[in-house]
């Protein structure tokens, strides 16, 4: 635990360092989007002359949209997935095979403690937007939603681990890397509320772990769902991290055995 913890600090020492990036990626990139789709929602409620879209009005989707382009950022993975991928091709995995330490724990522990530092300076944002604005934002479901996002962390991280291992094998991982990215900008929620898709396809894709990344905890803080949809969060997050993490377990396992390393 000291030394995960020790991980974690490292994760949060290196980014904070290069403030002008942190900043971008806190703060920037999700005020940038959450403009657009603001602007995006009070146009289309303005030009279609209605009060509701799904049984849900203008404030619950501006509510949504300011909440699910931090959410979204803070559950993006990319960062660090790519820094495994390198690791293995460029044999800088070494330097960890050598030494009793987990290549899985040592980045996914970063993971957790960037994200924790990133998620407590950029939801401010949405909190004060909300209580300057109006919009319907349920205070006590807070701890809870946020209890989802982390769970759903422990999930994306090996997920994006199953990813690295690919390395071991292929060459230009990382366009899987935009792929799952661009997959999950739709299936999470983050693109449009679930809300708005088909009867049918709208429960699949909400009883998938992938919802957890945005609409499942944004929708259960702004009053869009219910407490039962958080606890089909929290089984899909535990169904998806023990078939993810047994995935994980035997790629590495195979990749080490094929591994030969000549890097640094």
């Amino acid at each position: 635990m000291r030394r995960n913890l020790g991980f974690a600090r490292l994760g949060i020492i290196t980014n904070l360092e290069y403030r002008v990036n942190f900043l971008s990626d806190a703060v920037l990139q999700p005020v940038l989007a959450t403009a657009i789709e603001v602007t995006l929602w009070v146009a289309v409620f303005a030009g279609s002359g209605v009060t509701e879209i799904a049984g849900f009005g203008k404030e619950s989707y501006l509510a949504y949209v300011l909440w699910a382009a931090f959410v979204g950022r803070t559950t993006s993975t990319w960062m660090y997935e790519f820094r495994m991928i390198e690791e293995i091709e460029m044999g800088s995995v070494n330097t960890l095979l050598s030494r009793p330490v987990s290549f899985f724990e040592y980045y996914l522990s970063q993971f957790m403690g960037y994200k924790l530092v990133v998620s407590s300076i950029s939801f401010l944002f949405p909190l004060a937007a909300c209580a300057a604005m109006g919009l319907p934002l349920h205070y006590d479901r807070l701890p809870a939603a946020m209890a989802l996002i982390a769970f759903f962390l422990l999930f994306v991280q090996t997920m994006s681990f199953c990813i690295a291992c690919l390395a071991f094998k292929l060459n230009k991982v990382s366009s899987f890397t935009v792929a799952k990215n661009l997959g999950l900008w739709l299936l999470s929620g983050e693109l449009l509320p679930l809300d708005l898709m088909p009867a049918g396809w709208k429960e699949l894709v909400i009883s998938l772990p992938f919802a957890n990344a945005v609409y499942i905890p944004v929708a259960y803080m702004t009053g869009r769902v219910g407490a039962d949809v958080l606890l089909t969060g929290f089984l899909s997050s535990a169904a998806g991290l023990a078939f993810m993490g047994m995935l994980a377990y035997v790629m590495w396992q195979r990749g080490l055995r094929q591994y030969s390393g000549t890097g640094a």
